[in-house]
């Protein structure tokens, strides 16, 4: 009896792979792998933002087909996260077609996968041929079903009237950003803000993926975003402020602010899930761009950082641990190099190294490191007698590395 892709062997082999590749580690490391060739091919996603919404897309949408594969039901209903990416791409100012060529792509991507995972187990071929056509007529119901209905949100969203607006600031802040030569009157015009300033550099982002929005088309995710920049900004701007969303649940920012402003001085509240990167003021385009190159270098720190850091993060406190950390390997090398038994993590061992660390920033003064750590000026004296006998030598014999090596492990821990 010829095999068809309804046959009890087709259908067992499907259940069994799918029954596979739901395993969280190979659910993600098939969504990693799509996501890798869709980016390929669609470079305008390889943003950090515009990843993270595409891989929670991938793997709404994968949960669903992988399920339907063993169903006889042809209807995939599209997830939230699909119609949050398909509102990122008309956010981000890009043409419908962008969003129809992820999802060839998308298909194009899967067949490759099933093929390759057919080759590797080397089915009969009567099987394989069973099983391909079954795979094919499912992906291209998902894609046409799919792209049909985030056709129309896509096209919701930039009727909104958030394309004509928003879109023209996003293309003016990526223009800005990639150092064209503009009119720098004519663009704060366009922009609603002044470019002539000083500004304060911030990207804002949250913890978890966006929640869906709700039935009232309330985004809850822009909306607490939106309220920290402001409470950032009545902290310490002058009441000019430029946002540009870059994703489902993250924003780029800047404030405008004053001489003399010192932003990492002032104390702003910033709750969970929100996290803050801030980049260093400066004036006019060149700090516009560099303070946003910072910020983001910031947020890269963060996502890194041990569990419990600041959730404002200033770029001058990590700008030493940014650069070290680009080579992870050579990083952590230095910090055993460096300090040795004072890397283990029990809590008496962590006090000697917030010690070290500010008596270091002191320019060794123990009177100075004793107010910053709220002691007295012998318990420093003590502690770093203790330091000295565990490194094994003095601490006027090392140089700046020791420092480094402390400001890392005070961002990314032991």
């Amino acid at each position: 009896m010829a095999i068809t892709a309804t046959s009890p062997v087709i259908r067992q082999w499907i259940a069994d792979f799918v029954a596979e590749t739901l395993r969280t580690e190979t659910l993600e490391q098939v969504v990693t792998r799509l996501d890798n060739a869709i980016i390929a091919r669609v470079p305008e996603l390889r943003d950090r933002d515009m990843r993270r919404d595409l891989a929670a897309s991938t793997r709404a949408h994968a949960l669903e087909v992988l399920s339907g594969l063993t169903q006889d039901r042809f209807e995939y209903p599209v997830p939230e996260q699909a119609h949050a990416f398909a509102r990122t791409i008309a956010r981000r100012g890009h043409d419908v077609r962008l969003l129809l060529r992820v999802y060839h792509i998308g298909q194009d991507a899967v067949v490759d996968y099933m093929a390759e995972v057919i080759d590797q187990r080397q089915l009969p071929q009567d099987i394989e041929r069973a099983v391909l056509l079954r795979l094919f007529e499912r992906t291209t119901r998902w894609v046409s079903a799919s792209v049909e209905t985030l056709t129309d949100t896509y096209m919701e969203e930039r009727e909104r009237g958030l394309r004509a607006a928003l879109n023209q600031r996003t293309e003016l802040v990526r223009a800005l950003l990639d150092g064209a030569d503009l009119d720098i009157e004519q663009a704060s015009a366009r922009l609603g803000y002044r470019l002539a300033q000083r500004h304060l550099a911030l990207v804002l982002w949250t913890d978890e993926d966006a929640a869906p929005a709700r039935p009232d088309g309330v985004d809850e995710a822009a909306g607490l975003l939106d309220r920290v920049v402001a409470r950032c900004a009545a902290a310490l701007g002058n009441g000019s402020v430029l946002t540009v969303p870059s994703g489902a649940s993250a924003l780029w920012a800047w404030i405008g602010v004053d001489d003399g402003v010192d932003p990492a001085a002032v104390t702003v509240p910033v709750e969970a899930p929100v996290r803050v990167a801030a980049g260093i003021p400066a004036a006019h385009a060149a700090g516009f761009r560099a303070g946003h190159r910072e910020a983001v270098a910031a947020r890269q720190v963060a996502e890194r950082a041990r569990p419990g850091a600041a959730r404002l993060l200033h770029y001058p406190e990590v700008e030493v641990a940014y650069l070290a950390g680009a080579d992870e390997t050579a990083m952590r090398a230095l910090i055993e190099r460096e300090l040795g038994a004072l890397t283990a993590s029990d809590a008496q061992t962590a006090r000697l190294r917030e010690t070290l660390h500010a008596y270091l920033r002191a320019r060794r003064s123990p009177d100075a490191a004793a107010k910053m750590l709220g002691v007295h000026k012998n318990t420093v004296r003590y502690r770093i007698q203790r330091i000295e006998e565990l490194l094994g030598h003095s601490i006027d014999q090392r140089g700046p590395r020791l420092d480094i090596a402390l400001d890392c492990v005070a961002v990314y821990g032991v």
